[in-house]
C-alpha cells in the first residue's frame, strides 16, 4: 500500500527530478497528456499548467495514491501501466519514478513506441540508486533471515538501464533520444531522515510482509544501519546521494 502523506514527505526533493525531466520535452499544443504513475497528483496538476488545452490522462496502481490525486481535482484512475495503451491522440506520455517496478518494462517502452503517433513525446525518469547503500542494506537485512521476508522480490542493480541502454533501446525504434543521468545531493533533514525516505518506496514490498511488531524490530535495525552508511552532519542534517537516469525520445 502507497500512503500519500509518507510519499510527500520528500515532495520537493523527488519534484525536482520531475521538472528536470519536463523541461527536455519541448512540446507545443499536445491533444493529450498521460501522467503513468500519478502518485498524490501534485506534479500531474503542474502538466494541466503547462499544457492548459491538452487533456491530462492521470493512472496509477494505488487507490489511496488515485483517491489523493483525484481530491486535487483531477480525473485519475487506477490501472497497471504495463496494461496502458495510449490513445489515438496521446502526444505526450511521462513516467515519473515508474518504471522500474515493471519487470522487462523496455518492452513496454517499445510497445508504447509502436503505438503513439508519429511526432508524440515519451519522456521518463527512473531511480538508479539500486547499488546505493541504502538499498545494499534493506537487502541485506531481509536476507538475514530474521524475517520471514524469503517471497518478497527487492530490486537489484539491474532493475534500470543505464542511459546508453535506455538511448540504444529508444534509438534502434527509430526515435530521436536525449538520454542522461544525474546525482542529486539531497540534505534531509529530521532524525533518521534516510529510513523515512526509503519508507515511503523501497521498503513498501517489506513493509506489506510483516506485522506491526515485525516492522518496528526491521525499521530499528535497518535505522542503525542507515545512520552507519549516512553519518548524520553535526547540524543534525544528512546528505543523501541519489542518482536517476532520464530519457526523452520523440517517436519518429
Amino acid at each position: 500500500m502507497w500512503d500519500p502523506g509518507t510519499y510527500l514527505a520528500f515532495a520537493d526533493h523527488r519534484s525536482r527530478p520531475f521538472f528536470d525531466l519536463l523541461n527536455r520535452v519541448p512540446a507545443d499544443a499536445p491533444r493529450r497528456v498521460a501522467d503513468l504513475g500519478c502518485g498524490p497528483g501534485n506534479l500531474t496538476a503542474t502538466l494541466a499548467r503547462r499544457w492548459p488545452s491538452a487533456v491530462v490522462e492521470a493512472l496509477d496502481s494505488s487507490a489511496e495514491m488515485v483517491q489523493a490525486a483525484r481530491e486535487r481535482g483531477l480525473a485519475a484512475e487506477v490501472g497497471d501501466v504495463g496494461e496502458w495503451t495510449p490513445r489515438q491522440d496521446t502526444d505526450v506520455v511521462v513516467s515519473n519514478a515508474v518504471l522500474q517496478w515493471v519487470p522487462g518494462h523496455e518492452s513496454l517502452l517499445a510497445r508504447w513506441v509502436g503505438q503513439l503517433p508519429a511526432g508524440a513525446w515519451l519522456a521518463f525518469q527512473v531511480p538508479g540508486n539500486f547499488g546505493a547503500p541504502s538499498h545494499r542494506e534493506i537487502r541485506a537485512l531481509a536476507a538475514a533471515g530474521r524475517w520471514n521476508l524469503e517471497s518478497v522480490v527487492l530490486r537489484e542493480d539491474d532493475a534500470v538501464l543505464d542511459p546508453a541502454g535506455y538511448a540504444d533501446l529508444l534509438a534502434d525504434l527509430g526515435c530521436e533520444v536525449d538520454a542522461w543521468e544525474t546525482t542529486y545531493l539531497h540534505r534531509l533533514t529530521g532524525a533518521d531522515a534516510v529510513l523515512e525516505w526509503v519508507t515511503g518506496t523501497a521498503l513498501r514490498p517489506i513493509r506489506a510482509n510483516l506485522d506491526d511488531d515485525e516492522w518496528g524490530d526491521f525499521r530499528t535495525e535497518l535505522a542503525a544501519r542507515l545512520r552507519a552508511a549516512y553519518p548524520p552532519r553535526p547540524d543534525g542534517t544528512t546528505w543523501f546521494p541519489y542518482r536517476r537516469v532520464f530519457a526523452v525520445a520523440r517517436v519518429p
